[in-house]
């Protein structure tokens, strides 16, 4: 673990480094999670074998001991700081190309900090489209206003936004989308046999590694 002076306090990355980095992934946790939510650690798995480092960063509010989230601009400042010292961090020297993600508030950091990251492309996990019940609060424009090419992975019955849901909000756009059936916004399935929801992890690491196999130049 790294401690990370940014603007708005200290944040701490976990940092996963392959041999021979080819690519490094940013990931930021959902609002009232942590970097060991299984999402994120099944997309880490999925990432390393492609020679892709992984940098899970926990927000300084996080750090602090707070569950409520700090404001949507300092969450935003920390992630800017992180990819301004990328370069900087153990193993990852030598101006590799960035990828961005995240799951839920993560996902929404990440997608308003792509472009001016210089980030190549955005994995989002059960991006909060809507609060519950509030359809007519949309989120929809940091997605369309990432400006890069974007994998979105989706429960078929999130409360924030389906996948289905997802899907007609950017049609017409190169966004993807992947459904991950009977998934809610953790990934968790209503199935009474435990192992469904390991299923669905596996589904989003399959989704997540077919993306970022077309995102990294492989030598």
């Amino acid at each position: 673990m790294v401690d990370y002076p940014t603007p708005v306090g200290r944040a701490t990355l976990a940092v996963d480094v392959p041999p021979r980095p080819v690519t490094v992934l940013v990931l930021g946790h959902g609002a009232g999670g942590d970097i060991d939510a299984p999402d994120l650690l099944a997309v880490r798995d999925a990432a390393l074998p492609l020679r892709i480092a992984v940098v899970r960063l926990r927000q300084p509010y996080r750090v602090a001991g707070r569950r409520a989230p700090a404001p949507a601009g300092q969450l935003d400042q920390a992630f800017a700081a992180v990819l301004r010292g990328i370069d900087d961090l153990p193993g990852l020297s030598g101006d590799l190309p960035v990828l961005v993600g995240g799951r839920s508030s993560g996902a929404r950091v990440a997608a308003r900090g792509a472009l001016a990251g210089g980030a190549a492309g955005l994995l989002a996990l059960a991006f909060p489209l809507s609060p519950p019940g509030r359809p007519e609060v949309s989120r929809l424009e940091e997605l369309t206003g990432a400006g890069v090419p974007m994998l979105v992975v989706q429960g078929a019955r999130d409360p924030f936004g389906t996948a289905q849901q997802l899907r007609q909000a950017l049609a017409g756009t190169a966004a993807q989308v992947v459904e991950i059936a009977d998934a809610d916004h953790t990934f968790r399935t209503r199935r009474a046999d435990p192992t469904t929801t390991g299923d669905s992890l596996a589904s989003v690491a399959a989704a997540a590694t077919s993306w970022l196999r077309g995102r990294v130049a492989q030598p």
